[in-house]
């Protein structure tokens, strides 16, 4: 490693496929520390680049768009009025709401910390002929690096000397095996060095490596969260509806001339009671617990608006190594050779193995030994560990007093081993490759007694198993509406065992052909929609392969993984799922976080995340109906009768007793779909639309006949009308809660029932004995109660016709509902 070499070049080629510098390099003396300085001036440092972001410009994001702006209006008008009791509220619920911004933010800055915290901190580099330790983010292209046994990779290379290297790229690419290096192979920054020792050429660093690169796709991976968008539509629809309900007052005040502080007010008012300003924090709230409940079957939910995406889920990209497999080589059906007895061939192959620092293969065929119940095995007294040039294990015994040799290995060095020819050579090839092409690698083992030749024993199938549950669970959520992707950067024959055994369906798709020149993302997605998985990815595939299936269609992708290379595509997903025993970085860059070993339990976690999501639409329909009950009824009463139908203060009051039945949704019993669900925001104003003008108009004949039959006095009228929209407000939950009747199961729980039943007691209250408001008394206050329940079944009809009738229009597929109690049903 020290002796002076021949001047070879450090050009060679990243993995983006452009060449590095083309500056020949010295083996025996290195870069000079001039040329290195200057390099490191040219190529920067070998680290992640990082993008900072001021304090102030994260503050300037969270309080910018439709719904902060009305709220921050609200907030003036507050002050502007001197009222601070609504100033401080407003101004609360908006600080809420970037802090929850905030938090949302910071998840893709811990993703690229953990990725960086992987980078290894120094270096064995030759400059100016001599060997030195220095910070791995001084490395530049050319400089010559040395490698040995527990070394972190800590740039990509080109190895240029020594006999051999075996590397751990698992981190990388999530394959258990090492892979063998040579000189002229690549190595990869962030892999390990499990045996060998060799030097090598840096031909990129930092964020030009195969792991920087990774690092950069987890950096650049966006999406924006379909409840997002949901919660943005909402706002939208209830701004322009304030809007035009706010200009029309305004200009029919001005047509009577009434003093503009009044009138600017009551828009205040109205402007307060129309903004959702408690909409992002209630189902926040609503995430926040369902998140708990998730937590509880072993999910750990790291993003909360994930939860209304892994609802909607209808693709799910699963990484076959450590998530549908076991990332554990075990031993297939032995095939000794003639003469040769299965408990003689994996006797052998147990002697051959190294017990004291057993790799992946040496467990799997121990592990097997052990499990046919395997009897002590005979006094060891050599043995020679595997290397990537003679690429066996041999092992010397004493055993009878006599001396045996055991070796195990590649097939085709056995083969020469024993010197094998002609036809019975052949025969093993042909199964070795039958073997291979079933997705199955192959271990030979053969014996020697001393002074002998080689005997072929015969040979081991090795594959890395599916998980137990893997089978069971992929079944169950294909039933629930759930298309499957397998992808692995494995041979196709390997994922196409593996897809046999766990019931896919369709092509194994080879990576390379998929993306090759020309293809366009169209012809991808349909591709990857019409297969059972891709074979031969990179970590680039695996985001491409996202964001194709997430482009110009209408899916919510999963993505399941357990690795570094996974960590963009996790990102880049509508839910990133990172497996039990997935490393630092693929669990920052993920949505959801399994704690368990297995994937069972996302099936659990996707149904109740679907309960989760009808208590969300069911909130949101009740919100919007209430507040076009409101707007229009406030708005027609000023427009038509000159009076204001409520007062400030009701409207404090009504915004009070309203949060705590709002904030019990959470734990409301909830339907939970068989098929994928999603925000549908027409059908959902469509529903809310028609409620609210339900409400309109009951409150408004209501309205009418005290006032213009009973000629009630209009400050008892107030009253009467505040007591009627809390307690018809109130009701018209149990209609949004359910597809069908309000009286339909699964009935609501107890926590909701109690708090909406109590909130109304208390209003009443207020109204009979005139706390904070004109006292009607027991008998006014016992009629609005039973004209609201009057309402209540016409409202509950009303909803399930105009359900029905949009159903019908847009050949929407109607779901098929289970209790919260009922298990999932799997016919």
């Amino acid at each position: 490693m020290g002796e002076p070499q021949p001047s070879v070049t450090d050009k060679g080629v990243n993995h983006s496929g452009s060449a590095v510098s083309a500056t020949e390099t010295d083996l025996a003396s290195g870069l000079s520390s001039e040329e290195a300085a200057r390099r490191l001036s040219e190529y920067g440092p070998n680290a992640l680049k990082e993008q900072h972001t001021t304090l102030l410009q994260r503050l300037i994001r969270y309080f910018w768009g439709p719904i902060p702006w009305m709220i921050e209006a609200a907030a003036i008008l507050s002050a502007i009025l001197r009222d601070w009791d609504d100033f401080a509220i407003i101004s609360l619920m908006l600080l809420i709401n970037a802090g929850i911004s905030y938090w949302q933010e910071a998840k893709a800055e811990d993703a690229i910390n953990v990725l960086k915290k992987q980078l290894a901190p120094e270096a064995r580099v030759l400059r100016d002929g001599v060997w030195a330790t220095i910070a791995a983010r001084d490395l530049v292209p050319g400089d010559v690096v040395a490698l040995k046994i527990g070394d972190v990779i800590p740039a990509d290379l080109k190895l240029a000397s020594g006999d051999y290297l075996s590397t751990d790229e698992s981190a990388l690419t999530g394959e258990s095996l090492p892979v063998d290096k040579k000189v002229g192979d690549d190595a990869y920054s962030g892999s390990i060095v499990k045996l060998g020792a060799m030097d090598g050429i840096v031909t990129a660093t930092g964020t030009k490596t195969y792991f920087g690169r990774t690092a950069q796709l987890v950096a650049t991976a966006t999406t924006r969260s379909h409840f997002q968008k949901a919660v943005l539509r909402i706002g939208n629809f209830l701004i322009m509806s304030t809007i035009a309900l706010v200009m029309l007052i305004l200009i029919v005040s001005v047509y009577r001339a009434e003093p503009f502080l009044d009138t600017l007010k009551f828009c205040l008012i109205l402007t307060v009671a129309a903004i959702p300003v408690a909409l992002p924090a209630v189902l926040s709230v609503t995430m926040a617990i369902g998140a708990e409940r998730i937590a509880r079957m072993k999910a750990v939910v790291s993003r909360l608006v994930s939860i209304e995406e892994l609802a909607g889920i209808d693709v799910l990209c699963a990484d076959k190594t450590g998530t549908l497999t076991k990332n554990q080589l075990t031993l297939g059906d032995l095939l000794p050779a003639s003469g040769t007895t299965q408990d003689s061939l994996l006797e052998a192959a147990a002697l051959a193995c190294d017990h004291d620092d057993p790799d992946a293969i040496d467990n799997a065929v121990i592990a097997g030994w052990e499990k046919q119940g395997g009897k002590t095995l005979p006094q060891l007294a050599k043995f020679t560990p595997f290397d990537p040039v003679n690429k066996r294990t041999e092992a010397v015994v004493k055993r009878d007093g006599k001396t045996v040799s055991y070796s195990k290995g590649a097939p085709q060095v056995i083969l020469d081993l024993c010197k094998l020819k002609g036809a019975a050579r052949t025969a093993y090839e042909q199964k070795v490759d039958e073997l291979g092409s079933n997705g199955y690698r192959a271990l030979a083992v053969a014996t020697a007694a001393e002074g002998g030749t080689w005997k072929m024993l015969g040979l081991l199938p090795l594959f890395d198993p599916p998980r137990d549950d893997a089978a069971a669970t992929l079944a169950t959520t294909r039933k629930m509406g759930v298309d499957i992707k397998m992808v692995t950067g494995d041979h196709e024959a390997i994922a196409r065992q593996i897809a046999a055994k766990l019931g896919f369906v369709g092509p194994i798709l080879s990576a390379d052909t998929l993306f090759a020149e020309g293809a366009t993302e169209a012809s991808i997605r349909n591709k990857i929609e019409h297969a059972a998985g891709v074979a031969r990815v990179f970590p680039e595939h695996k985001f491409k392969i996202v964001e194709a299936l997430q482009g110009g269609t209408d899916h919510i992708v999963g993505m399941t993984g357990d690795g570094v290379n996974d960590a963009p595509a996790l990102k880049q997903a509508d839910v990133g799922i990172a497996v039990s025993g997935a490393t630092d970085a693929a669990r920052a860059a993920a949505d959801l976080v399994l704690t368990a070993p297995g994937i069972g339990v996302i099936t659990h976690a996707i149904a109740e995340a679907r309960r989760i999501f009808e208590r969300m639409s069911s909130y949101a329909t009740y919100r919007i109906a209430e507040t076009i009950r409101v707007l229009l009824f406030m708005t027609l009463t000023i427009v038509v009768f000159n009076f204001y139908p409520v007062t400030a203060i009701m409207i404090v009051l009504l915004a009070i007793l309203n949060d705590l039945p709002i904030m019990m949704i959470a734990f409301d019993n909830a339907p939970t779909s068989e098929k994928p669900v999603r925000w549908n925001m027409a059908r959902v104003l469509t529903v809310a639309t028609s409620l609210g003008v339900m409400g309109l108009v009951e409150t408004f004949l209501l309205f009418w006949y005290l006032d213009q039959v009973l000629h009630i006095d209009r400050e008892l009228i107030q009253t009467m009308i505040f007591l009627k929209l809390l307690v018809a407000g109130h009701l018209t939950l149990y209609v949004t809660r359910s597809q069908h009747w309000f009286f339909s199961k699964p009935w609501p729980s107890w926590k909701m029932f109690a708090v909406l039943e109590t909130t109304q007691v208390v209003g009443t209250l207020f109204t009979v004995y005139g706390l904070l408001v004109t006292p009607i008394g027991w008998t006014y206050a016992l009629a609005i109660w039973a004209y609201a329940l009057a309402w209540l079944p016409i409202e509950s009809l009303v909803a399930i016709v105009v359900r029905r009738l949009f159903d019908m229009e847009t050949g929407f597929q109607k779901r098929t509902l289970v209790s919260l109690e009922t298990p999932l049903r799997h016919n």
